[in-house]
């Protein structure tokens, strides 16, 4: 009676999975969710503890230790996202070629050591340094394990998954806070200021995090090498993919920046993505400020009122995310959000409203925060054909992100036009509009690639593989030790006259 014997009845009455799975699939899916879920969430969580600790130390005594007045703090959050936007596509690049298990804990290893770096800094110089570097070894964290997440998983399975990782940021957000001011409690202990010691907390949760990632993470299915799963559960992961229209590992090649360049996915879900990523911004900082603004010096209440809107953000993440895998798709979920995050935005622009509506705009947009990491996952399925194309295309789309995350809060809501961001809220209405005028646009492109049988050969290398992993799967059931071989010739014969 093991594990499975339990969390089956229940995971089959939430929907976990389809109550059709057969005893073995079950099993690897409990498997998958643990070895890349628990790693990618602790990773991510610990990754938003580190990058996001200087603030805290700012506010608790570095300012003065390390004369950081004017726009230095500024130009140290410039120099942490200019590296990791650069550092995207090379990131994500790295990681079809570099075993996954070693390449993303490694950077994990690398920017704790960074962090522990921090906090015997001396002067603003050598935090430059540190920040820029913590810049390049995190980049890997969020959108490599994005990538993986969305390699292992069928599409009835992607969205609760994708939201599951979503939710390691408010749920962080949520912790780290008071993680971070216990740590500041260590003030003077070993001579060393309060702030000092909290990057060496980080230090000591980021690098065992590492570890754990070396020993159960597993590389795309493909390439899987881990110890965990037996040879019969690798291939039928590999088989699950195929039936869903995952196509297997093309590597890297030199068409792969024509590939890239070609698939309108990557330039589609840029706006798309971002405009979801960013039209609920007004529910982060300025709902804050907001809050200060109203009820200054009351930070426990602050502090409540912050925690029930990251609450309703993981209720609805979960929310939609099992709406969505129920459904079939995607956009729905994102329309539903993308119509109250412009009647919301519209609410804060006009600004002179009640209090009332003004709480109910600030929290209906963290509600809407949720189906957001929906988008990874419709992106995911659109790039179905070519993994290595999916890989780069959402290191370009995050590179969006990072680009955004450096420059709004500079130009729209800069922090002295608190609380009324008046240029802000335009910028997030107008997003909002482009938003709900994208969402048919995949829908369509997606439609008109199936009719046409545009990605006919990659089809077909997805239906030969498929084929060919019955045969396979046979000899393993039957115990034929030499299979693995003859796998390997098998697929790249058919690699080869599906796509001659």
């Amino acid at each position: 009676m093991g594990f499975d014997y339990f969390m089956n009845p229940f995971a089959e009455w939430i929907g976990w999975f389809p109550k059709h799975y057969s005893r073995e699939e079950r099993v690897l899916v409990h498997k998958l969710d643990f070895l890349i879920l628990v790693f990618a969430c602790l990773s991510t969580w610990a990754n938003n503890l580190d990058v996001y600790a200087i603030y805290n130390a700012y506010e608790s005594g570095m300012k003065d230790d390390l004369n950081l007045y004017g726009n230095r703090l500024s130009y140290l959050n410039a120099v942490y996202w200019a590296a990791t936007i650069v550092f995207q596509i090379p990131s994500n690049a790295l990681l079809t070629v570099v075993p996954a298990e070693y390449f993303i804990p490694a950077c994990e290893l690398m920017w704790g050591m960074f962090t522990l770096g921090t906090a015997f800094v001396k002067n603003y110089e050598q935090l430059l340094v540190m920040r820029f570097f913590v810049g390049v070894t995190s980049t890997p964290c969020w959108i490599g394990n994005a990538h993986i997440i969305n390699t292992w998983y069928r599409r009835q399975e992607l969205g609760k998954r994708n939201a599951i990782y979503y939710n390691t940021y408010p749920l962080g957000s949520m912790f780290t806070g008071y993680l971070q001011n216990a740590c500041l409690t260590l003030d003077g202990i070993g001579g060393l200021q309060g702030w000092r010691w909290l990057f060496i907390i980080c230090t000591i949760i980021t690098v065992p995090i590492s570890f754990v990632g070396m020993v159960f993470y597993p590389n795309v299915p493909d390439k899987c090498k881990s110890r965990w799963l037996t040879p019969a559960e690798k291939e039928l992961a590999k088989k699950r993919l195929l039936d869903e229209g995952f196509a297997p590992s093309r590597g890297i090649d030199r068409s792969i920046l024509k590939r890239v360049l070609k698939a309108w996915p990557t330039w589609v879900f840029f706006i798309l993505a971002n405009s979801f990523w960013q039209t609920p911004y007004p529910s982060t900082t300025p709902y804050l400020l907001w809050l200060g603004d109203r009820y200054p010096g009351n930070y426990s209440l602050i502090n409540n009122l912050s925690t029930i809107s990251y609450a309703i953000s993981i209720v609805s993440a979960m929310f939609f995310a099992f709406y969505s895998d129920w459904r079939g798709n995607r956009w729905d979920s994102l329309l539903m959000a993308g119509v109250v995050v412009l009647v919301c935005n519209s609410m804060l622009m006009a600004w002179n409203i009640p209090t009332g509506a003004k709480f109910f705009a600030f929290i209906a947009l963290g509600f809407c925060n949720g189906p957001i990491n929906l988008i990874i996952a419709w992106f995911a399925e659109t790039l179905s054909y070519d993994l290595e194309v999916r890989a780069i295309s959402l290191a370009v789309i995050n590179m969006g992100y990072c680009i955004c995350a450096l420059v709004v809060p500079l130009t729209a809501f800069q922090t002295i036009d608190a609380p009324r961001f008046y240029a802000g809220f335009i910028w997030s209405v107008c997003l909002s509009v482009v938003q709900l005028l994208m969402i048919p646009l995949p829908i369509y492109l997606e439609r008109r690639d199936k009719r046409l049988g545009i990605h006919q050969a990659e089809t077909d290398v997805i239906v030969a593989s498929a084929a060919g992993l019955d045969e396979v799967s046979k000899e393993v059931a039957g115990g034929d030790e030499s299979f693995s071989s003859r796998e390997k010739k098998m697929d790249s014969d058919v690699k080869i006259s599906a796509l001659s």
